[in-house]
């Protein structure tokens, strides 16, 4: 079985690479955000124009990457959100939120301190992993049927 998976979430580890290299030879195409930090942070400005004020700043970036991210999450069959340790990532729960809205299976990665606070975007998953490793064999079962 052929994939479409978006990986969303946290930008500062080296998440999405490990999930990538551990599905080497599976039918996968992958997406997810932009995560050069700075070019995500001012596509908007960069592109139609500066904003003095920092919030209309901040929006028009985020009206730019929507349009990659909603188009994305649109075509993906699975989503895999990683919830990191050094930031709150409420772009990654409203990714959850979006895709489970738009009925995507989901795979969420955590770390066990996170299980309360994410209890409801748990809730909505299909599974949740500890570990890129975990995510990448719940990948190779659901592609390959084998374990």
């Amino acid at each position: 079985m052929k994939l479409n998976v978006y990986l969303a979430g946290e930008i500062h580890s080296a998440w999405r690479d490990e999930v990538i290299a551990a599905c080497d030879g599976l039918e996968i195409d992958w997406m997810g955000p932009v995560t050069d930090h700075a070019a995500s942070d001012d596509c908007g400005v960069e592109i139609f124009g500066a904003e003095e004020d920092k919030f209309w700043h901040d929006r028009k970036g985020a009206l730019l990457n929507a349009v990659r991210t909603r188009t994305a999450l649109d075509r993906c069959d699975v989503l895999v959100v990683c919830f990191g340790e050094k930031y709150k990532q409420w772009n990654a729960a409203f990714d959850a939120g979006y895709a489970a809205a738009r009925g995507k299976a989901i795979i969420v990665l955590q770390p066990p301190e996170h299980d309360h606070a994410l209890k409801e975007v748990d809730a909505a998953a299909n599974a949740v992993a500890r570990s890129p490793q975990e995510v990448a064999r719940a990948l190779r079962y659901v592609t390959t049927m084998t374990l």
